[in-house]
């Protein structure tokens, strides 16, 4: 699709088409659909970008909230799960799989959201090294890391759908 279909598009038409990207918040693709038109990708990503930043606290939150646990074998969005699988994170060890859960679970009693991470060009081991370095953030620290990471997400499976 090509960045002036998205602008043509109703806001439906165009939640439809992007607001999946901000894992189960079509909220943001609704808010930044109010402010197109959008000259590119980039403006596109910034504009999405930018209301989530000037959202509430609780939104946010909620938006941490909607992404799964990586890892997770439970059943998680079509998005999700390509992007884990193409880092290997479906064929983990039994001992990986064991502190794959284990970080998560400390993460998520610690910040109250799950691990977030772009997994997109990064393989198992730098994730879970990245997980267990996480956890001697700071609650205010962390929280900013985790948008930033949902950014990343968010672009990259932009440039999978925009031209």
């Amino acid at each position: 699709m090509k960045i002036s279909d998205l602008n043509g598009l109703d806001q439906e038409g165009f939640v439809k088409a992007i607001g999946h990207v901000y894992e189960d918040s079509p909220w943001v693709a609704r808010r930044a659909w109010e402010i197109r038109p959008f000259a590119s990708v980039d403006n596109l990503c910034d504009r999405m970008n930018t209301a989530v930043l000037s959202a509430a606290r609780e939104e946010q939150l909620a938006l941490l909230r909607a992404h799964p646990d990586l890892g997770t074998r439970a059943r998680i969005g079509e998005s999700s799960t390509r992007e884990q699988a193409g880092v290997g994170l479906d064929r983990l060890t039994p001992d990986e799989y064991g502190r794959l859960l284990r970080l998560n679970s400390e993460y998520k009693q610690k910040f109250g959201f799950p691990f977030l991470y772009a997994v997109k060009g990064s393989d198992k081991h730098r994730i879970l090294n990245a997980l267990e370095a996480r956890l001697a953030s700071t609650p205010e620290a962390e929280f900013s890391e985790a948008l930033t990471q949902v950014f990343r997400i968010a672009r990259f499976r932009l440039e999978e759908i925009v031209e």
